[in-house]
C-alpha cells in the first residue's frame, strides 16, 4: 500500500543530538537505544503488571493509571480521561508543529487476558515515548501518547476519532507482536474490515401446547437466518467472513416472542465489506418476511475499517528493524483480523506493523498465546519495537523531505475526511445504527 506520491529515500540516520567537541557522534538508533535501555526495567514491569491484571474493554481502569502515572512521572502533560471515556489519555511533551502520536493499548479479551498481546504493545509505546522525551526540542516535535481503550471489541479509536482527539495529528504508530518468529515488512501488510451488529425478531408469545398457532415463533426467524447465512457462504469470496450467534434463551412451552441474534462480517476493502454486509443483513431481513416477525438491526460498535500503512513511515520502520538485527521475511499481506488503528490510518499516515516473537506458535487470541507473550523473547520484541517507533519518529522528523511528505499527506487524508470521503463514509462506522424491518 502506497502514499499517492513516491516515497523520498531515507539518509542514513544522523545523531539526535550534536556531540561534545573531539568525540564520535554515536549512531542516531544507539542514542535512543540507550534512552531506552535507562527506562527498560521500569517499562517491563508496567507490561508484566498490565498482564497479571486483565481488564475488558472499557473498564481499564488500573492500565490507565499505570501508563498516565509513568508519562506523568517522565515529564509528560497527562489528559486523562479524555473524549468522556474514563479510560482514555493523552500525554503530551513539546510544541513543535510536526504532530507524533504513539497509540496505547490495554484491553484485555473475556476469559483469555491478554492474548493478544497488548501489554507488549503498550510497553513498546510507552518505551518509545520515553526514548524521545529528551530529544523532542531538538527535533521540534510535538509528541503524543494516547491511551486507546477497548480495541478487541468497541472501536475505541473511532470514538477518539469523533471526539476530535486525533485533529492535527500528522503521524501515528504502534506495534503488534504476532506468533511467529519472523520479522515482516510492514508495506504491503494491512487488515481486514469488520463490522458487528445485533438482530432482534418479534413475533408473538403463545403457549406451545395449547394455542402455539396464535403465537409467531421468533425464534424460526433466527433459524431461518441462520440457514440463509450458512448457504450464503458458498457466495462468499477470498479474503471475506461472516458468523452468526444466537442469543438463545426461553423454555420448551412458550412459543418464544423475541430472538436475538449477533452477527459480523468482515472483507479486505470497504467495497466489499458493504456488499458483504447487504448481503448478510438480507438473509436476516428474508426470515422477517418468511416468518411474520419484525426486525430491528443495531450495529453494537463501530466499524474497523481495513489498515493503510503509510510508505515512509514504513520505509523507516524497516531500516530501523533491519538495524537491530531483525532481517525481514516479506510481507505478511492482509491478514484475517481486524484492528481499530485502521480506522487511525484512513485519516493520519500510520504503521502498525507485526512482528514475531521468537519461539512463539500459539495463534493469538488465546491463553497459550498469553503465556508465550511473556517470555524473555516476548520482551526482547518489546525492547526491538520500542526503540524501532522512536527511530520512526525520529527518522520522519529529522530528515526534511520524510517530514515534507508526512506532512503533505495528512492534509490530503484530513482534507478527505473533512469531505466525508473516508472509508467509512456511509457504513455506520458509529455504534447504534438502526435498521428496522417489518415481516408482518
Amino acid at each position: 500500500m502506497t502514499t499517492a506520491d513516491p516515497a523520498p529515500a531515507l539518509a542514513e540516520p544522523s545523531p539526535v543530538a550534536a556531540p561534545a567537541p573531539g568525540t564520535r557522534a554515536p549512531a542516531a538508533q544507539d542514542v535512543l537505544a540507550a534512552a531506552f535501555a535507562a527506562c527498560r526495567d521500569e517499562i517491563h514491569a508496567l507490561a508484566r503488571a498490565l498482564h497479571a491484571d486483565p481488564e475488558l474493554a472499557f473498564e481499564e481502569h488500573c492500565a490507565h493509571d499505570r501508563c498516565a502515572e509513568l508519562l506523568e512521572r517522565s515529564g509528560f502533560a497527562v489528559e486523562r480521561g479524555i473524549a468522556e471515556l474514563p479510560t482514555a489519555f493523552r500525554a503530551t511533551l513539546g510544541d513543535g508543529p510536526l504532530v507524533a502520536a504513539l497509540c496505547v493499548e490495554y484491553d484485555a479479551l473475556p476469559g483469555i487476558g491478554h492474548g493478544c498481546g497488548h501489554h507488549l504493545i503498550a510497553g513498546a509505546s510507552l518505551g518509545a515515548a520515553l526514548a524521545l522525551a529528551e530529544h523532542v526540542a531538538d527535533l521540534d516535535l510535538t509528541l503524543q501518547v494516547i491511551g486507546t481503550p477497548a480495541e478487541e471489541h468497541g472501536g475505541g479509536k473511532q470514538l477518539l476519532i469523533e471526539r476530535g482527539v486525533f485533529e492535527g495529528v500528522h503521524l501515528s504508530l504502534m506495534a503488534h507482536p504476532v506468533a511467529h518468529t519472523e520479522t515482516y515488512d510492514v508495506l504491503g501488510s494491512g487488515s481486514q474490515a469488520v463490522g458487528r451488529w445485533r438482530a432482534t425478531f418479534t413475533g408473538r408469545g403463545a403457549h406451545a401446547a395449547a394455542n402455539p398457532a396464535d403465537g409467531v415463533n421468533a425464534n424460526d426467524a433466527a433459524v431461518i437466518a441462520q440457514v440463509a447465512a450458512g448457504l450464503l457462504r458458498q457466495r462468499v469470496k477470498d479474503g471475506q467472513r461472516l458468523a452468526l450467534v444466537p442469543q438463545q434463551s426461553g423454555v420448551t412451552n412458550i412459543v418464544p416472542e423475541t430472538a436475538v441474534v449477533d452477527f459480523e462480517c468482515r472483507a479486505l476493502t470497504m467495497p466489499e465489506f458493504e456488499e458483504l454486509r447487504d448481503r448478510l443483513m438480507a438473509c436476516l431481513e428474508g426470515a422477517a418476511h418468511a416468518t411474520g416477525t419484525g426486525l430491528e438491526i443495531v450495529s453494537t460498535e463501530p466499524v474497523y475499517e481495513p489498515l493503510l500503512q503509510d510508505e515512509v513511515l514504513g520505509r523507516a520502520w524497516n531500516a530501523a528493524m533491519a538495524r537491530l538485527g531483525r532481517p525481514l521475511a516479506g510481507s505478511l499481506g492482509v491478514i484475517a483480523a481486524s484492528t481499530d488503528m485502521g480506522n487511525v490510518s484512513q485519516r493520519v499516515p500510520s504503521i502498525h506493523p507485526f512482528v514475531g516473537i521468537t519461539g512463539a506458535d500459539a495463534a493469538l487470541h488465546t491463553r497459550a498465546f498469553a503465556e508465550q507473550s511473556l517470555s524473555p523473547e516476548g520482551f526482547r520484541l518489546l525492547d526491538d519495537a520500542a526503540v524501532a517507533l522512536a527511530g520512526v519518529v525520529r527518522d520522519v522528523a529529522a530528515e526534511p523531505e520524510a517530514r515534507a511528505t508526512v506532512l503533505t499527506r495528512a492534509a490530503e487524508l484530513a482534507a478527505r475526511a473533512e469531505a466525508g470521503a473516508g472509508a467509512s463514509a456511509g457504513t455506520g462506522a458509529s455504534a447504534g445504527e438502526r435498521r428496522p424491518v417489518d415481516g408482518t
